[in-house]
């Protein structure tokens, strides 16, 4: 195991250097930078003449290094990066952007994997109930549930949901984790209650997605194993039907929804960037968002390169997954 580790992770690193190459030229295509943000800034709401809010502009890409071609621009960047932990400076956040990510990334990720937990409990069980109870009124409704959930965009779902909160319900506090009362003060069972009831709806359509694959795949593997001529032989030794179910055919059925897990954080991530962008929460879809309308290009690139990292993490660990869950494909490891 820990050679496969070893391999996976050597390979990961020069995906990372590709991925952060093509994710800087992508990002610094569109004409622009952070400099003619600010001379629009000056003369918009500073009443500067286009030649003063220019020189102005002109002098902060010198000062900043914005002037330089693009390759001298991305090999300090990812310099800073591998010498010194340090992934530049944000122009619009006015401080690191190790700062802005800090901040922003931990948020992302706790409401990512509570969704995450949620979608595979609820749709791994839903999708168990469905098989086991082909063609009834049960399966009928589950299977309309994954179809809406797959088929409905959670942007969609986010304003609707909104539009409901804010024009039939009067929910005022939107776009924040806790309410005023609550920003500062020490962790209590109060401030938990706070904080589920301003998350509950990117929670919920997050979970909404995620738990209609899951059911889809979990129901239809199912549907398969439990034919198979093993589940048949255990069922003529006599075991219950319970047993025949969850020791024999789930465990062969759950197969594809471990190798989702791969995808499964980028997923909810960008399931949750979605939503957290709708609801103006201040996590990282809004800072990616952000960033990318001013041309602060170190913020959106770190983002960026952190999406990627979980990709590839998530597939590692999706691999050491399986190989626990299933012998042969320890014994194919080591062959």
């Amino acid at each position: 195991m820990l050679r496969f580790l070893t391999i996976r992770i050597g390979s990961a690193i020069p995906v990372l250097l590709i991925l952060s190459v093509v994710t800087f030229a992508i990002i610094q295509a569109p004409p622009g930078d952070y400099a003619d943000y600010i001379r629009s800034q000056l003369m918009n709401q500073g009443g500067a003449s286009f030649e003063q809010a220019e020189a102005q502009a002109q002098a902060y890409r010198i000062e900043h290094g914005l002037d330089k071609p693009l390759v001298v621009q991305y090999f300090n960047w990812i310099g800073g990066i591998v010498t010194r932990g340090d992934f530049g400076y944000s122009f619009y956040y006015n401080k690191p952007v190790a700062d802005v990510v800090g901040e922003r990334l931990p948020r992302t990720i706790a409401l990512a994997l509570v969704c995450h937990i949620f979608a595979s409990v609820l749709g791994i069980g839903f999708g168990i109930w469905a098989a086991t109870r082909q063609y009834s009124w049960v399966d009928n409704l589950l299977s309309t549930v994954a179809f809406l959930g797959m088929t409905i965009p959670r942007f969609l779902m986010a304003l609707i949901l909104v539009y409901l909160m804010v024009f039939h319900f009067d929910v005022s506090e939107i776009g924040s984790f806790f309410s005023p009362q609550y920003g500062g003060a020490p962790w209590s069972w109060a401030k938990f209650v706070d904080l589920v009831s301003h998350v509950w709806p990117v929670v919920a359509i997050a979970v909404f997605g995620g738990l209609a694959y899951n059911m889809r795949v979990m129901r239809g593997n199912l549907l398969d194993t439990l034919n198979a001529q093993y589940v048949e032989t255990a069922r003529a030794k006599g075991l219950s039907e319970g047993a025949v179910i969850m020791r024999h055919a789930v465990p062969n059925a759950v197969h594809p929804l471990v190798m989702y897990q791969g995808v499964v954080l980028p997923y909810m991530l960008s399931g949750e960037i979605e939503t957290a962008i709708i609801f103006a929460l201040p996590t990282v879809g809004p800072a990616i968002v952000g960033s990318m309308a001013v041309g602060d290009v170190y913020v959106t690139a770190t983002f960026m390169m952190v999406l990627a990292a979980t990709l590839i993490i998530g597939n590692i660990i999706a691999d050491m997954l399986l190989a626990m869950l299933d012998p042969r494909v320890r014994e194919f490891g080591r062959a």
